[in-house]
């Protein structure tokens, strides 16, 4: 039988450090390795990149993870994973990422590869069969259990990746977003009831630390992108630790906690689905209407972009970090007045600030913009009809280019027309 190491509270922040500092020195030989198979993400009309940029980022994050993960993660724990299965499990998504990086596989063929990438965690015991919803109770299904969890697992995998598409953008939100749930899963741990180890804080400080290690070559303007292997493995990961850190613990906020932690890439993705959906395009084809493509689209850099969604993503965390500190109840079901007020001024806050950035930054400011350049496209068209092309274009968010004549350059020099 197994021996069991139950990590301590040092180890948390030596996971943390490893797993950054591995990713950081081995990024650049990924870049090199992306550069001989051919791994490299080229310019497309859809993309933000305006040059070829290696990929497989992705292995790097893995390795430093691994790393860590196999210093201070027990192999197995009482009440908790076969973490050392979990580690194999990531091992296995990111190398369906990195053959998809390559040689661009099938959509249905990287969903196999999703699936059995779940269905290994699963084995190795992620498995939720019961979830603390508030204001509903418990809600078990011990029988539906493993599947629930594939399709939990699946569904962030997915989240993640359609939400990677400018640089820096998955490792920043991911680091935020393991940071907090360490943090939580701490709390947990020392309360003495809800976590049998701090296992789930080391594994979400390595995520963390990876994820950081890489985003110092992934920080616009990217020298590496972390392509499907990255995308996928950190979802896999993250919905790991979600239900390591939080889901399955007694703490009736349990469920709450993930989902406000990864409201930003959730957010992005039901609204990419459901315009998918309305004009009966395919889920899994790409397009430019993610966030961080309709900020580029009204004149946001893409450092500016990733400030502004690293900013909701750190409101959100602050806000899923007072759920689980401010003593608003009992925990009998009797709420403390002072503190429930406090939390709800934090929520209406971060409520507001997401408000303020979905639609005064994107679509008030898209507005103004796009009614200048229909003004520029069709000078001699009426109001009513500026007005019927502003909708069109609010609705599609297909906008025709205006052409604007080439500015004459004060004065020619050979050595700066020079192509560089």
């Amino acid at each position: 039988m197994e021996a069991v190491v139950r990590p301590s509270e040092p180890d948390v922040l030596y996971a943390f450090l490893l797993a950054g500092g591995v990713a950081a020195l081995l990024t650049p030989l990924t870049m090199r390795l992306a550069r001989i198979v051919g791994a490299i993400d080229l310019p497309r009309a859809r993309g933000l990149s305006d040059r070829p940029v290696p990929l497989l980022g992705g292995l790097a994050i893995l390795a430093g993870v691994v790393a860590a993960g196999l210093l201070w993660l027990p192999a197995v724990e009482t009440r908790g994973p076969h973490w050392y299965g979990v580690l194999a499990a990531a091992a296995v998504i990111a190398a369906v990422g990195a053959l998809d990086d390559r040689f661009e596989l099938h959509p249905a063929l990287k969903l196999v590869g999703q699936i059995a990438a779940a269905v290994v965690a699963v084995h190795f015991g992620v498995v939720v069969k019961d979830l603390s919803i508030p204001f509903i109770g418990l809600l078990q299904f011990p029988h539906f259990g493993p599947v629930l969890t594939v399709i939990g697992l699946v569904a962030v995998m997915n989240v993640v990746n359609f939400s990677d598409g400018v640089d820096g953008l998955a490792a920043g939100v991911s680091a935020i977003v393991a940071a907090a749930l360490a943090v939580i899963a701490i709390s947990l741990y020392f309360e003495g009831h809800h976590l049998p180890s701090l296992a789930p804080a080391v594994f979400a400080a390595a995520i963390a630390g990876a994820a950081l290690g890489f985003l110092i070559h992934n920080f616009p303007p990217a020298s590496s992108f972390m392509g499907d292997c990255g995308a996928n493995l950190l979802g896999l990961l993250m919905g790991c630790l979600a239900v390591e850190a939080t889901v399955k613990t007694e703490l009736v906020i349990s469920f709450v906690l993930p989902l406000i932690l990864l409201t930003v890439p959730f957010l992005d993705t039901t609204f990419v689905v459901l315009k998918r959906l309305k004009y009966r395009r395919p889920i899994y084809a790409s397009d430019s209407e993610h966030f961080h493509h309709r900020l580029a689209r009204i004149g946001f850099s893409p450092r500016k972009t990733i400030a502004y969604l690293y900013t909701w993503t750190l409101m959100l965390a602050g806000l899923a970090l007072a759920l689980r500190f401010i003593p608003y109840s009992d925990h009998h079901g009797h709420l403390r007045l002072g503190w429930t007020l406090v939390l709800a001024l934090i929520g209406l806050v971060v409520l507001a600030a997401s408000v303020y950035l979905i639609y005064i930054l994107e679509i008030l400011k898209f507005r103004r913009l796009d009614l200048i350049r229909l003004r520029l496209l069709r000078p001699t068209a009426s109001q009513r009809e500026i007005e019927q092309d502003l909708e069109r274009d609010l609705e599609t968010g297909e906008m025709a280019v205006v052409e604007l004549p080439p500015k004459r350059p004060p004065s020619p020099s050979p050595a700066r027309d020079l192509p560089r």
